[in-house]
């Protein structure tokens, strides 16, 4: 027995001490999978939470094929899902390519002590429990899933092209899209419908990393949207990342009343607390400045004491009075310009779902069937099993 942190006697049967010592510091190898397919800040959570219960976390990541197969479309390529997956900051390695359906076999290969997967359902194209197996083993555990985010949301937010979700869903237009994308012939699945996200300070704690700038840092400030956090964002962090030996990265989030003067349409479709979480849990990013100024002044610069400032090759907007946002720091002589080989941009995600924006429809409304049959097989067991005590 082990009790803070020293070694009890081994009398009375005890474990030998070298054993002893040996489990205590065995790792534990934690195991998730998935389709990671527009990974946002319920992904991470999942992946956060996962890694809290082991010490080194393994995720697998489904190809386009498979995904196409059980699901339907995916709106990213596997190689962009897999970049995605290696930012997120909790995760340790990623398997690429990974089977649809966990088995032991490959939690053996891995050599993942077991599998974590949220309190949803995975089904295979047939209707089946994909972690039925290790769930029968005993090497299944399971996490809270992120109540007010799904892809199958998202995409209707990015279809519905009003500003509904900036605010509340208290709206007919929000509830018609939650109706198409998150509704089945029999009814909503708790797993696949839409629910309002709620902000805490907790949950901000849980994604911080709590660091604060070491002297022989280099403070880096970039500032943006940073709206359905892409991989084009994710690319563009790296570079900024590489900037420095020793770099300490501050995202300053603009407000999403901000983003809707210089983008106009409906966006921003995630709202500035969901991007915060989003951009938290890249492994590039040290801190968050939550409602950043548009204008990147003196007092910004002073106060974080920055030493870079830098943008994209994307276009910089004039602000309210037309002037230079950067014009500071181009001042002081620490603005730099970043090349990230990726043009990708909210715009390009957007269009890729209203091109396929039947077949994610019938995607998301098949999906939602499997899952009510799966629900209504349940309630029958229960209702069995109680007229049976």
């Amino acid at each position: 027995m082990i009790k803070n942190g020293h070694h009890a006697s081994c009398e009375g049967g005890g474990e030998p001490r070298e054993r002893a010592t040996e489990k205590r510091k065995r790792v534990v190898r934690v195991w998730c999978d998935g389709c990671y397919d527009m990974v946002h800040y319920g992904h991470s959570n999942q992946l956060r939470q996962a890694k809290a219960m082991g010490d080194y976390l393994v995720v697998g990541v489904h190809t386009d094929g498979e995904i196409a197969k059980h699901k339907g479309p995916p709106v990213f390529t596997q190689e962009e899902r897999y970049k995605m997956v290696r930012a997120i900051k909790w995760v340790d390695e990623v398997v690429e390519g990974a089977p649809y359906v966990t088995t032991l076999e490959t939690l053996d290969k891995h050599n993942c002590d077991f599998c974590v997967h949220g309190d949803d359902i995975t089904l295979t194209v047939d209707g089946k429990d994909t972690y039925d197996e290790v769930k029968r083993m005993g090497r299944y555990r399971e996490c809270k899933r992120t109540q007010g985010v799904s892809t199958t949301d998202l995409v209707g937010r990015m279809l519905l092209m009003t500003k509904a979700h900036h605010t509340n869903m208290d709206n007919s237009d929000y509830q018609q899209h939650a109706d198409n994308f998150g509704k089945g012939p029999k009814g909503h699945s708790p797993w696949t419908g839409v629910s309002q996200f709620l902000q805490t300070s907790q949950k901000i704690i849980q994604f911080a990393s709590g660091k604060e700038p070491q002297p022989g840092d280099t403070i880096i400030y970039v500032a943006g949207a940073f709206d359905l956090f892409h991989i084009g964002h994710v690319d563009f962090l790296e570079a900024v990342y590489k900037q420095a030996e020793r770099p300490y990265v501050i995202v300053g989030l603009h407000f999403d009343q901000e983003v809707n003067r210089y983008k106009g349409k409906n966006y921003p479709i995630m709202n500035i607390h969901e991007r915060t979480l989003s951009v938290l849990a890249c492994r590039y990013v040290s801190e968050v400045v939550i409602g950043a100024p548009y204008a990147v002044d003196k007092d910004l610069l002073d106060h974080f004491k920055v030493d870079l400032v830098c943008h994209g090759q994307t276009e910089v907007f004039p602000d309210k009075d037309g002037a230079d946002p950067y014009a500071e720091p181009k001042k002081r002589g620490i603005f730099r310009v970043i090349e990230s080989r990726n043009g990708l941009a909210t715009d390009d995600i957007v269009q890729r779902i209203i091109e396929n924006r039947l077949q994610f429809e019938a995607r998301n409304q098949k999906k939602e069937a499997k899952e009510m049959a799966v629900i209504e097989a349940l309630r029958r067991r229960e209702d069995g099993e109680t007229s049976q005590a």
